[in-house]
């Protein structure tokens, strides 16, 4: 009815009440209002937050309280999770994979960030550019008041890693909120939004352009409960860089070359990391075709061009916003934290023991050593996937050096998992490693959830292993429930084109 009479506005209400009639979907809506009310707790909130004179005179600042905080904040993650999982039959042909993530995002809209204390850097970053200062030279400590007390306490005084033009954008959000540290902090969302939304909009149509399932790819990727939480709930940088990488390779996939660099310096701009995406969009329609010299040689203009046009548009933006390549100088600044990275935790693991030891030296000089030999192994990780998948499958190139350089790079926190995880749909993976990522999911989640309540790594990792055991379980059963026309390994059907080959030119198709 909606749909005959009210066009497309019409049509997409009908869309939205047709989800929330499911089950699932008002699971999943329960459970991000929980996510939202527990970040009011203190458990989760910063130390200059407005809502700390609340939470004293209600007696909510207490042990006892954060303890409960954070076990509803687990059960919230899991009630997304489960939903998640249930969903996984229905989303993209029952129901419209954007009306759902509408409503599991409306609780979180106007919430504090969640799960992170990055927008309150983000917003102490604009208030500099405000004050007249770079955040490249200095931290947000040199401005004391509100904005620098709501960092977290190590980024306070260290200066920025991010791209200009995140900064930038900072900035004008700073002057949006009426420099209102607390709102100017909440507005970091407002660009998360803008990435987020070119991610469900345009996953799906890359999936078609490439022959695969659209229905699996809205699944795993525009759903996913780390996207919700950390993207959305977090109102991470990292949303806008990969929404942006994803617009990248859409264009690439629709012919649009230049556009395609554009974004990707465009996105570079936002978050460094977003330079890899380069070699998929030289590779894709660019009929390289073997890894012979000739070949190589041929292709090694189109891909120098590639990598000077994302280039070029980085330098004109950190030209254009006056800020430069500061950012040069703070690229260690993610590491100096202990996070779940194997080699951030081995780090800390070995200086524990010289210091133990008595080897005052040895402890002082292995925080340097594990980033290093981290460094080298994630790069490794990466040219052995590059030389496996590039050429061929530059998608699944992408989606596996990102994840490679998330998990094994000097720090990793769940939503640079989200670098390569929205990919992984489009890298044909099989049925068992979906079912990991969702467990690995479930346990940075849950990790985070304990982590930022307790500041206590070792209770916070029990809480996460005992919630991944109890998701496992939970995945299992609705495995088997699932329909078998809608489950993970749905393969790609006999005569799909192949992952590198759409770009539609004079009417005919190429490879890469």
């Amino acid at each position: 009815m909606f749909r005959a009479v009210g066009g497309p506005l019409a049509a997409r209400w009908a869309d939205l009440l047709a989800a929330i009639r499911l089950r699932p979907v008002q699971l999943g809506l329960l459970g991000s209002a929980l996510l939202a009310l527990g970040s009011l707790s203190p458990a989760y909130l910063p130390q200059a937050s407005p809502y700390w004179p609340l939470m004293r005179e209600l007696g909510l600042d207490s042990w006892l309280a954060r303890a409960l905080a954070t076990v509803m904040i687990i059960g919230a993650v899991a009630l997304l999770l489960i939903a998640w999982y249930r969903l996984r039959p229905a989303v993209y042909r029952d129901v419209k994979h954007w009306a759902v993530l509408a409503w599991w995002a409306l609780p979180l809209l106007v919430a504090p960030p969640i799960f992170s204390h990055d927008a309150y850097s983000y917003a102490a970053h604009g208030w500099l550019l405000h004050n007249g200062l770079n955040p490249y030279e200095v931290s947000p400590s040199v401005l004391p008041g509100t904005f620098a007390d709501q960092v977290a306490w190590l980024w306070r005084y260290t200066p920025a890693p991010y791209g200009p033009l995140s900064l930038t954008i900072s900035h004008g959000l700073v002057d949006l909120a009426g420099l209102n540290p607390y709102y100017s902090a909440v507005a970091q969302r407002l660009p998360a939004l803008v990435g987020v939304g070119l991610i469900v909009h345009l996953m799906p149509r890359i999936a078609r352009q490439m022959g695969l399932d659209p229905r699996r790819t809205a699944w795993f990727a525009t759903i996913n409960p780390l996207l919700v939480i950390d993207l959305i709930g977090g109102a991470h940088n990292d949303a806008l860089m990969l929404g942006l990488v994803v617009l990248a390779i859409f264009c690439a996939y629709r012919g649009w070359f230049w556009v395609a660099i554009l974004a990707v310096g465009v996105a570079m701009s936002v978050k460094q990391p977003a330079l890899l995406a380069a070699l998929p969009i030289a590779v894709i329609g660019s009929g390289w075709a073997s890894w012979h010299g000739r070949d190589v040689l041929r292709f090694l203009p189109r891909l120098l061009l590639v990598l000077g046009g994302v280039l070029g548009v980085f330098a004109g933006v950190s030209m254009l916003t006056g800020l430069g390549f500061g950012w040069l100088g703070a690229v260690g600044v993610p590491g100096m934290i202990v996070t779940m990275a194997p080699f951030s935790l081995a780090g800390w693991a070995l200086q524990r023991a010289f210091e133990a030891l008595g080897l005052a030296e040895a402890a002082r000089i292995t925080p340097a050593f594990a980033t290093t030999v981290s460094f080298v192994a994630a790069f490794g990780l990466m040219a052995f996937v590059g030389l496996r998948y590039l050429r061929t499958r530059p998608i699944t190139f992408l989606a596996w050096a990102y994840l490679a350089y998330a998990i094994f790079g000097p720090a990793l926190h769940s939503w640079y998992l989200l670098w390569g995880a929205v990919f992984l749909p489009l890298a044909r993976t099989s049925a068992r490693t979906l079912r990991t990522a969702a467990i690995v999911t479930s346990v940075l989640l849950v990790y985070g959830a304990g982590n930022l309540a307790w500041r206590n790594d070792a209770v916070a990792l029990a809480l996460a292993a005992v919630a991944a055991a109890l998701v496992w379980l939970v995945l299992r059963r609705f495995s088997r429930r699932a329909p078998e026309g809608a489950r993970l390994d749905s393969t790609v059907p006999v005569g799909s084109p192949h992952e590198a080959a759409t770009v539609p030119q004079a009417g005919r198709q190429e490879t890469a």
